[in-house]
């Protein structure tokens, strides 16, 4: 949709951030969402684990998942590697009840893909931006780290999928993933051996992510809640 408007635009600062006070980690990801979405926050995106929200004045986003250990690792990349260009800022990250989280952070925008216009040289350059190979150096080493701790580990992408644009600048996002196809099979295996290693209170709502109500049959989401309540049992 156009903007056919014409009005100024305030400078975003912190004094527009209206992040609320509340107790995160006795709230679930589910509360968390009610109480954002009634304090004024508005979805505006929804992924593969999470789903994203904008604050009220506009310049800052929530991400509130119910379930994903691996983005953990960007968070880790964010503050190791703070006041980067090439990353957004975190305001806050809390763990939730369940083993859910929510990250506020700036508020980012998708970019055609692959990157173009203003961000293209910058793209193609980034081999000699210092500030880039912080970010790579960063990234491989939590990589490296996340992999040998955490159970159903993905990878660690620095490419073009994962470039979008932070008040102008690129930035990367979300450079880390879990295995999430090989996980939720373990689950419909045998989720006893799931939880042997991440924990079912760390889990509670694995099932509620984005991308099975989103690309999963009835058959499909019957049989992985079949076999989280055998686990239970």
């Amino acid at each position: 949709m156009a903007r056919s408007y014409d009005v100024a635009v305030p400078e975003p600062s912190a004094g527009l951030a209206d992040i609320p006070d509340l107790p995160w980690e006795a709230l679930s990801h589910r509360q968390v969402l009610a109480e954002l979405t009634g304090a004024g926050w508005v979805p505006c995106g929804v992924g593969d684990w999470a789903v994203a929200l904008r604050s009220p004045a506009g310049h800052i986003a929530a991400r509130v998942c119910p379930f994903d250990p691996a983005y953990w690792a960007f968070v880790d990349l964010c503050r190791e590697c703070a006041g980067n260009r090439w990353l957004p800022k975190i305001e806050l990250a809390a763990d939730l009840e369940g083993g859910g989280s929510v990250v506020f952070l700036e508020f980012v925008v998708p970019v055609d893909h692959p990157v173009e216009k203003q961000f293209a040289e910058q793209w193609r350059t980034r081999a000699d931006d210092p500030e880039f190979a912080e970010v790579s150096r960063a990234a491989r080493r939590i990589h490296a780290e996340y992999q040998k701790s955490t159970p159903w580990w993905g990878r660690c992408d620095l490419d073009d999928e994962h470039i979008y644009s932070a008040a102008g600048r690129p930035v990367l996002l979300d450079v880390f993933c879990m295995a999430g196809s090989d996980l939720y099979q373990a689950i419909l295996d045998d989720v006893a051996t799931v939880h042997r290693q991440i924990p079912r209170e760390r889990m509670r709502y694995a099932l509620d992510i984005p991308y099975i109500a989103r690309e999963n049959s009835a058959t499909e989401i019957l049989a992985l809640r079949m076999a989280w309540a055998h686990g239970a049992e």
